[in-house]
């Protein structure tokens, strides 16, 4: 069965300079415009991030400072990229969680409005992971062909999960064997610009920045002076020991120093 669509959807595609939502810029953009009558429209342009690009990010997209050094930066092909999107629904592979939120501080930057408000958004990654089961049976299932005797057993999942491994050992080539590549793999690095171990607050031009909920950008000095209370709510709540401290110190006068 085909799309059925009241109005056109956008599915969108960024190549950027990092993961990181509130401090990569994007360097490439691409959307495809399907219309209610299937008619398709696309736009991929290159963009000028105004930043250099880490060697981590050109090794997954291949664009480098040169490839870009040409090519209208971000405020320039902004009210373009908007007027595409406009009366749009959106869509995209990971959108929501990534390209969704880079796309709107790159507006917030340019102080350009935008927003996703009042649009469907079809994220096809979600629609994925729900359609493919990520459990222990389906893995069980999957990689050593047959389901686990007495399921919620702890010791036949635990067994099974050690089977589960030696199975993907021999299918995946690329697998490394040894327990701390292993560990590398399963395991991202934790980026640079985070304060703490859960990314709460982050590093941005070397001010500590909330990187969640209602003040998500704001520098901590700012929400200290204006936004105590959502600090001491902080203080109440399950959030990590490493970031807990940051708001306890913050509250005390001292706030993170970033060494250089």
């Amino acid at each position: 069965m085909e799309l059925q669509l009241n109005r056109p959807i956008v599915f969108i595609d960024l190549e950027t300079t990092g993961t990181e939502t509130l401090t990569s810029r994007i360097v490439e953009i691409s959307m495809l415009k399907i219309n209610p009558d299937g008619r398709e429209e696309i736009i991929t342009t290159r963009i000028n991030p105004q930043i250099p690009i880490p060697p981590e990010a050109i090794a997954i997209h291949g664009i480098s400072d040169k490839d870009v050094a040409n090519k209208p930066v971000f405020e320039e092909y902004a009210l373009k990229i908007r007027e595409f999107l406009e009366g749009c629904d959106l869509g995209g592979f990971n959108v929501k969680k990534f390209d969704l939120e880079i796309l709107e501080t790159e507006f917030r930057r340019a102080e350009i409005e935008f927003s996703k408000e009042n649009r469907y958004v079809v994220d096809v990654q979600t629609i994925y992971h729900k359609l493919e089961p990520r459990d222990l049976q389906a893995a069980h299932k999957k990689y050593c062909g047959k389901e686990i005797e007495k399921h919620h057993s702890a010791e036949h999942d635990v067994r099974a999960t050690f089977n589960i491994l030696k199975s993907q050992l021999e299918m995946h080539n690329e697998l490394p064997h040894g327990i701390n590549e292993l560990h590398d793999f399963c395991n991202e690095r934790r980026p640079a610009s985070w304060i703490d171990s859960k990314g709460r607050f982050v590093w941005i031009d070397n001010d500590a920045v909330m990187n969640f909920g209602p003040h998500r950008g704001k520098s901590l000095s700012y929400i200290i002076k204006n936004e105590l209370g959502f600090l001491n709510w902080m203080m109440t709540k399950d959030f990590m020991p490493d970031a807990k401290k940051i708001v306890s110190d913050a509250l005390n006068g001292q706030l993170p120093s970033h060494d250089i």
